[in-house]
């Protein structure tokens, strides 16, 4: 059963990156023919179609100059044989950040997750998917609606949340979000949660605001709970492509991000991003989401990610 499961992760991670994996592999396998010499045109071509894919100028340099130095010193002359290197080269760069949530602190309950990123990035629906994982696993999950900002966000939690079978702490529109994440906190502990999750606003056309109302909510959350918020998860979407690095640095700067949600890789075929927002920002990546299903929000692993990227079999 636990196979079974594995194996069809997999596939639906397969099916979300098949964009991507025609991209590459399509462009590789024109590249990386058996009778072509490995020749500075080569690498120039190399370097172009991982670029289109969006791994970003700063890895994909890293990564040809890491292929360079590993075909030199084997004397390889035929291309095709940099095939194998190409997928160990992107491996051992994403290796390092793979590091799936682990919500468990030591002593008392509860694991505060403060979820951040801008509007439509897909906040609410991971922290909804993530609700629903660990409520299945038997965890008591409580929800905060900090994005008192737009209406629509508590709306939508609260249908994720009833999806889920746990609650949601909620205040008026327009309400500070501190008082939010305060009454949250308070409630997770009085309830022996295990689990909080808390949305919080993502609107960057009013950057400086919004990054002082995220470092006032992490404050108080602090303040009421020693050692919270134990992850500060930035959610990103991959269609927005190296923007979402640029928001990345953004929101490391302001509030410390932890761990990265990558989602929507589904609907782009520049999924080399993963391979950018890892080497060009040092931060775990948590997950990867492809497709709405609830089971499409997956753990990030290296390997399955790889496999799937060159569309090979497990």
């Amino acid at each position: 059963m636990v196979s079974d499961n594995k194996d069809g992760l997999f596939q639906r991670l397969r099916v979300g990156l098949s964009k991507t994996q025609r991209l590459l592999t399509g462009s590789f396998d024109d590249l990386l023919q058996p009778d072509r010499e490995v020749d500075e045109a080569l690498w120039e071509e190399l370097e172009e179609a991982l670029i289109l894919a969006d791994m970003g100028v700063a890895s994909t340099s890293q990564l040809i100059e890491n292929l360079r130095d590993r075909v030199k010193k084997e004397g390889m002359v035929n291309a095709q044989e940099i095939y194998p290197l190409l997928r160990q080269q992107i491996a051992n760069i994403l290796e390092p950040y793979a590091i799936p949530l682990s919500p468990e602190v030591p002593g008392e309950h509860p694991f505060v997750v403060m979820v951040i990123g801008v509007n439509g990035s897909g906040k609410t629906t991971t922290i909804g998917k993530l609700a629903h994982r660990f409520a299945t696993q038997g965890k008591r999950v409580l929800l905060a609606a900090a994005d008192t900002f737009r209406a629509a966000a508590v709306e939508q939690l609260e249908i994720w949340s009833q999806r889920a079978g746990v609650d949601v702490v909620k205040h008026q529109k327009g309400a500070d979000p501190s008082a939010v994440a305060f009454d949250a906190v308070s409630a997770a502990v009085s309830r022996d949660c295990h689990l909080l999750f808390i949305d919080t606003a993502g609107r960057l056309h009013t950057k400086e605001n919004l990054m002082a109302e995220l470092q006032k909510v992490k404050s108080v959350i602090a303040k009421k709970l020693s050692g919270a918020p134990h992850e500060v998860l930035l959610v990103l979407d991959a269609t927005t492509g190296q923007n979402a690095i640029a928001q990345a640095r953004t929101f490391h700067e302001a509030v410390g991000v932890t761990g990265i949600a990558l989602i929507k890789l589904d609907s782009t075929s520049k999924g080399g991003i993963v391979v950018a927002v890892t080497q060009e920002l040092g931060i775990p990546l948590r997950l990867v989401g492809v497709g709405e299903g609830i089971e499409d929000l997956q753990d990030f692993s290296t390997h399955s990610f790889v496999q799937a990227l060159f569309n090979q079999t497990t």
